[in-house]
């Protein structure tokens, strides 16, 4: 027998009918892609964290076994993978920074107090040659401030070594301004703006000075 082509059946979709559920879609993605980009830039500001905190670790065994702290990441075995997003600085000393823009890192005979992140695998327009955290947001507690260069080790003891600053820089977002994460061997106050937290950073906790991921900038 045959079907006629006007059966109730064999009735497909119409026009309108497909505008709609393309409407529906763009909207459902409208809403879950730029959820789904600020998730993954989180998850990358994971690396600054766990470096960090390895970072203090190699700190405190230092001190532990000199006395001091040192001003530099070779010194302290600090060395991060490659593949690294972020760029760190150990401390404010002067010295060149570990340049990660080439396959291989020669061995630094001098001291490195800072080392660059891996801009062969991410490009050249990632590069950060010399980080400077942002420590604009935060103040170390029961101190006389930072010294009059940001990022050098704070005015809080006479004893000479008696603690240490250190941060990390980098793009998780790939907006213009990078996301920026401290860390110290003191405790500080956060201050709370647009880009930051507010409250109490016990020693040897990340702080994230500028939320790259919070801030649309």
């Amino acid at each position: 027998m045959r079907v006629s082509r006007f059966n109730p059946r064999n009735r497909g979709f119409t026009l309108i009918e497909l505008m709609i559920v393309v409407a529906i879609i763009g909207i459902l993605a409208a809403i879950a892609i730029p959820n789904f980009i600020k998730f993954q830039a989180r998850s990358k500001q994971s690396e600054a964290k766990t470096n960090l905190k390895a970072l203090y670790t190699a700190q405190k065994a230092f001190f532990s076994e000199k006395d001091r702290y040192s001003n530099f990441a070779n010194e302290i075995g600090f060395a991060p993978e490659r593949g690294n997003r972020y760029a760190y600085r150990v401390s404010a000393a002067a010295g060149a920074c570990e340049d990660r823009s080439l396959p291989d890192i020669p061995n630094a005979a001098a001291g490195v107090p800072c080392i660059s992140n891996d801009s062969n695998r991410f490009g050249a327009n990632s590069a950060i040659a010399d980080p400077q955290p942002d420590v604009s947001t935060f103040t170390p507690q029961g101190a006389g401030g930072w010294n009059t260069t940001l990022g050098v080790q704070p005015t809080m003891e006479d004893c000479p070594n008696c603690n240490f600053f250190a941060g990390a820089v980098g793009n998780a977002d790939n907006e213009v301004s990078n996301d920026d994460w401290v860390i110290a061997g003191f405790e500080g106050l956060g201050t709370v703006t647009a880009c930051s937290e507010e409250g109490a950073v016990a020693s040897g906790t990340p702080y994230n000075s500028h939320n790259d991921v919070a801030c649309d900038d």
